[in-house]
């Protein structure tokens, strides 16, 4: 017990805290066994730019439309059932994708509104739930330990995918991976049940929490930092898995990619939500923010296996850096805002309608690079500048203001 305790720190870890980590947890390792292959799986059928665009463009179009429903239902039901809504969304994409089989490029939209939609109903029931059930004492270890463990899921994940879809001939293998992910998602659903009952009442202000961005210089300066977030993420998150594809054509490559990544990561993770305390957070942000600026360079000119594997290292010590400073400011300026305790899910909702315009604005820049001009000129020029976006958040961090506790 006491090696576990010093493991943890000085932290109180109630059962609905430890449930959370855990669903957090099986989502984590069943979307790193097969969220990066299906854009693969894609690639391998139409093998268009364009195509992966489309796909991911409705993704994040119907994610935040999904959120603002979600936060709807959650303010009329249990939120523990919008977290069940959204694993069910996602296993009928995962069914879906198995049904389409190789003509599932002629399915983009479909595919990514399942998708968007899973996604939606997901992360804002357990983006509340974060809020809920961790507290500004426990916040930096829940971040750290649940970023330990979807770094440990990435690291399993993607090159247990990359081995068993390399064993089989055509798409079997997929067939196989996108199955174990199904099963994945049943455990987290059955592991819902034993959370607390979390009800909500009252009625849905989002676009009154919405406003509060004129009255509330933080809420304002964090809303416009997710955006930039966005603005890296909507493109990097499938273009760096098809660069690893294209060099090597193994898929067992990108299970290497990740597992290098994660490995790195996990250690990332623990070693960032014990060390960064409270006072060195925007330090912590503006040096991570950097490292995943100057680590683009490796990737966009002249981009061979190597230095993909290098970039992997690299995100993966900065990510931890700037990501659990960054999520517990994020909540901290929640928790202090308007009326936090029941505009929790107001909050949590427009917060992910800038991270996903953030995203929509990166997806469509690439879809316009890689329809009118040269593929092989815009791309690198593109990732140059949409890959400053983590970069830019410390400009609006650093100007948060919160009380000293």
């Amino acid at each position: 017990m006491s090696s576990f305790k010093r493991i943890l720190g000085d932290i109180d870890l109630t059962r609905d805290l430890t449930l959370l980590l855990l669903i957090g947890g099986l989502y984590s390792l069943s979307i790193a066994l097969s969220n990066t292959f299906v854009n693969i799986y894609l690639w391998k059928q139409s093998g268009e730019f364009i195509d992966l665009g489309i796909y991911n463009l409705t993704v994040v179009i119907f994610q935040p439309l999904t959120f603002i429903l979600a936060g709807r239902l959650a303010k009329k039901v249990d939120r523990v059932i919008v977290l069940r809504f959204g694993v069910i969304f996602l296993a009928v994409f995962y069914i879906s994708v198995l049904s389409f089989g190789e003509s599932a490029e002629d399915f983009l939209i479909v595919l990514g509104a399942l998708l968007g939609i899973g996604y939606g109903f997901y992360w804002l029931a357990f983006n509340v739930l974060t809020f809920e059930i961790t507290e500004p004492e426990t916040r930096d270890f829940f971040n750290g330990f649940l970023g330990t463990l979807t770094s440990a899921g990435g690291m399993l994940g993607p090159i247990l995918a990359g081995y068993i879809i390399s064993r089989f001939t055509s798409f079997k293998g997929y067939t196989i991976v996108f199955g174990i992910s199904l099963a994945l998602f049943t455990v987290a659903v059955l592991l819902s049940f034993f959370l607390k009952r979390r009800p909500a009442s009252g009625r849905y202000l989002f676009l009154r929490v919405f406003e509060e961005r004129q009255h509330n210089n933080n809420w304002r300066l964090i809303t416009n930092a997710h955006f930039f977030q966005g603005l890296r993420e909507g493109t990097f998150v499938f273009i760096i898995s098809v660069f690893v594809f294209i060099s090597t054509g193994s898929e067992f490559a990108i299970g290497t990619f990740g597992l290098i990544n994660s490995g790195i990561a996990f250690i990332g993770y623990y070693v960032a939500s014990r060390v960064i305390k409270k006072q060195y957070r925007k330090r912590a942000i503006l040096l991570g923010g950097m490292l995943l600026y100057l680590a683009i360079f490796l990737i966009v000119f002249d981009v061979t296996y190597t230095k993909l594997l290098l970039y992997a290292a690299m995100i993966a010590i900065a990510y931890p850096i700037l990501l659990v400073p960054y999520i517990s400011t994020t909540y901290d300026v929640i928790g202090t805002g308007w009326k936090a305790a029941e505009m929790r899910i107001e909050y949590i909702v427009v917060r992910e309608i800038f991270l996903n315009f953030g995203r929509i604005v990166s997806v469509t820049a690439f879809i316009v690079a890689v329809t009118y001009f040269n593929q092989d000129k815009s791309i690198p020029i593109l990732l140059l500048l949409l890959g400053s976006g983590h970069t830019l958040i410390y400009f609006f961090v650093r100007k948060v203001d919160l009380p000293v506790s």
